[in-house]
């Protein structure tokens, strides 16, 4: 069937093919449809797929022009989307490093419903090769990608759809300028499973919830800062935290690595200074998978207890302890934008003095979107602040008991980019 249409989209060109008895033909790069014919000390486009054999134009419409005439409408000239069309912007290290050239082929030949029309018949596979790699082109345009980040993601990479798992961090890299928002909800005082009726009491939904928010910026796509506010009843802290990636495997290390430093203070940065240091190793054990560890000492951590009131004399004055703890976490893709999460954080050193007997540990799934991840869970862990998250709900409570799986409650978190 393929030489038949070969054959017959090289017909209306026979006569002219006649004039030289050795034609020469190949195919154009990028492309196993569209062939380049010389015959006759002329040169022919054929394309087998469309059926078409045109003489090659002395000026063919280049990617970038072909860009500007059929694209740039729904794009931007530059590459960056239109906001009212809702279009990506293809400077974005996080746009490039989400897709392949497959894929971006593809949805340049299919189009996308109600979104995109199919380019398939209307350009060569040619011009589409090109195309493509003119979309890849746009990363270089922006100060927010290094060099190396302008090609696509290294296969066999995973790329974590969040900054935490759920309480550990993940080590995901930032674009320059980038700013992100996160949130957290925790269920802390009810129990997701144990008890009577709950189901009416939606699983603890319907208590009330610790919530925290956080802002991250890039300083540039190895250096981020970071602020982070929880509420008053588990001492109101805000955490100051700077961090930087020191090795990615996009890059051609053979893990992640990453150092975070932190400064706590609790009513609203006003006492109780908590000081923090982190390292975050992670290794993909396939594109669909990776593993987490995360060392962390704390000096000066406190006792993860609850505020009786919304004033600062409410928030218990309690001794500094030192403390060494070891996350340790797993994110596996079920689906190409679904992941199931799980972690445990025992703490190594000084655990008693700090009230924890088990480890807080934590599971659930989380939903991948471009910018976006919604994370939904539960965890045995109110704290979300790097002291606090190793603490449990027994000490939280002062129920010995509160930290076994009986007590695992709702969480979710949520985190977008918003530049």
């Amino acid at each position: 069937m393929r030489f038949f249409l070969w054959f017959a989209a090289l017909i209306p060109a026979l006569p002219m093919v006649a004039q030289d008895l050795s034609p020469q033909a190949s195919y154009l790069a990028g492309s196993r449809s569209a062939i380049l014919l010389e015959a006759g000390g002329k040169r022919y486009l054929v394309d087998v797929a469309a059926g078409t054999v045109r003489p090659e134009a002395a000026t063919e419409p280049s990617a970038a022009g072909l860009f500007a005439e059929d694209c740039s409408i729904c794009h931007g000239a530059d590459g960056r989307g239109v906001r009212t069309a809702g279009t990506p912007d293809f400077t974005e290290r996080s746009f490039q490093d989400s897709l392949s050239d497959a894929q971006i082929t593809d949805a340049i030949h299919h189009g996308k419903a109600n979104r995109m029309p199919a380019w398939d018949g209307r350009l060569s596979g040619a011009q589409i090769a090109e195309l493509t790699a003119y979309v890849r082109s746009f990363a270089g345009s922006s100060s927010s990608v290094s060099a190396v980040a302008t090609a696509s993601a290294k296969p066999g990479v995973y790329k974590p759809g969040d900054d935490v798992l759920f309480t550990l961090p993940t080590g995901r890299p930032v674009d320059e300028h980038g700013v992100y928002v996160n949130f957290s909800h925790r269920f802390a005082y009810d129990t997701a499973f144990t008890g009577p009726a709950r189901g009416a009491e939606l699983f603890g939904l319907d208590n009330f919830a610790l919530s925290s928010f956080g802002v991250r910026y890039g300083v540039t796509d190895k250096l981020s800062m970071d602020v982070w506010r929880s509420p008053s009843f588990i001492g109101r802290p805000i955490q100051l935290q700077a961090a930087y990636n020191l090795l990615d495997e996009n890059h051609g290390a053979p893990l992640n690595f990453a150092v975070r430093a932190s400064l706590e203070g609790q009513d609203n940065f006003r006492k109780n200074y908590t000081e923090d240091l982190e390292l975050i190793v992670s290794r993909s054990l396939t594109s669909r998978a990776q593993i987490y560890f995360v060392p962390a000492a704390s000096f000066n951590d406190r006792r993860l207890v609850q505020a009786t009131g919304l004033l600062s004399n409410d928030i218990p004055d309690l001794p500094g302890i030192n403390a060494f703890s070891l996350g340790i976490g797993l994110a596996v893709d079920i689906r190409p934008t679904v992941a199931l999460v799980a972690e445990v954080i025992p703490t190594l050193a000084n655990a008693s003095e700090l009230g924890i007997h088990r480890p807080p540990f934590s599971f659930g799934i989380q939903k991948k979107i471009y910018r976006h991840a919604f994370t939904f869970g539960f965890t045995t862990s109110p704290g979300t602040t790097v002291s606090e998250r190793a603490g449990t709900r027994a000490t939280f409570l002062n129920e010995p008991d509160a930290d076994t799986p009986a007590g695992l409650f709702i969480g979710f978190d949520l985190t977008r980019q918003i530049h």
